[in-house]
């Protein structure tokens, strides 16, 4: 008989709970995990646990405040705003992944050329990048945003945009260092190519800091993205959204319904502080001085 694969379930849980063991920064990472599962999890689910459908007008009176029949009160419209926070975060969680992708495919490959290579190719790769950091984050997402219009694709690539620079000058700093290490000049002197020594040699051991600064793009985007929606260059008014939702509850906030811009407001900060925790979690676990200090 064949042996059972084995679970990847169990490994999972046995580092989850592995984590706390590596001190603070260790506990950040669990507690950020565990919240960004929750959520994830809640979205996920939201078909089957929405008590009402989170787009359905008049399930009750317009702008009613918390109760037992509607937890988080309803909205302007007489929908159900704990419906709409348990379905309101796939938008955001989407343009979030989708734009930490793009960066990735584009910021860490040109990083690892620009870090290799001679300043014929180096030099216009971090003047383009240099170019596009010194912009505001937010006014350089808006101008891609109105000119490309809504859609979560559309979202994901204004967002990305703005973040790839990131990416390009952490790895193209971590690039220049690594370069210069004895183990990669013992493979260059082997006659190891130019592709065996960047994507071989150099790229895994430049993962970690990839990984800090992916964890906390992620956090990045989703404030973004809920400020682009906000503003009204989000995906479309009819889905469910926590951005869009602060930006409908803050006309009804003027008129006392402070519950319709609390509680979006609130699974914004979650989700982004979620992954914020991750990422300086692992900033202190992967840091040898941060994480004995």
């Amino acid at each position: 008989m064949k042996p059972k694969p084995e679970s990847k379930v169990r490994p999972a849980i046995n580092f989850f709970f592995t984590l706390p063991r590596l001190g603070t920064g260790g506990k950040m990472v669990a507690v950020g995990i565990g919240v960004v599962v929750f959520l994830v999890a809640m979205t996920v689910l939201a078909p089957f646990i929405a008590p009402h459908d989170p787009t359905q007008l008049s399930v009750g009176p317009p702008d009613a405040p918390p109760s037992l029949t509607f937890p988080m009160g309803t909205n302007r419209l007489g929908q159900d705003i704990f419906s709409r926070m348990i379905a309101g975060g796939s938008t955001m969680m989407e343009v979030a992944a989708l734009s930490v992708v793009l960066c990735f495919c584009i910021g860490v490959p040109l990083g690892l050329i620009a870090g290799y290579s001679r300043r014929l190719v180096d030099s216009p790769l971090s003047l383009l990048m240099d170019s596009l950091y010194a912009f505001p984050g937010l006014v350089l997402a808006i101008a891609i945003a109105a000119v490309l219009g809504r859609g979560v694709v559309n979202l994901s690539i204004a967002i990305a945009v703005v973040y790839i620079p990131t990416y390009f000058r952490v790895v193209r700093s971590q690039v220049l260092t690594t370069k210069e290490l004895p183990f990669v000049e013992a493979v260059k002197v082997e006659g190891g190519g130019t592709l065996n020594v960047l994507f071989r040699q150099i790229f895994p051991n430049i993962l970690p800091s990839i990984a800090v600064i992916a964890s906390i793009n992620v956090a990045d985007a989703v404030i973004t993205e809920a400020g682009l929606t906000y503003l009204g260059l989000g995906v479309n008014v009819a889905s469910p959204d926590w951005g869009f939702d602060i930006y409908y509850g803050y006309q009804s906030l003027l008129a006392g319904a402070w519950w319709t811009v609390l509680f979006p407001g609130l699974m914004v900060v979650l989700l982004a502080g979620g992954f914020t925790f991750i990422g300086e979690g692992l900033s202190e676990v992967l840091s040898p001085k941060l994480r004995n200090r």
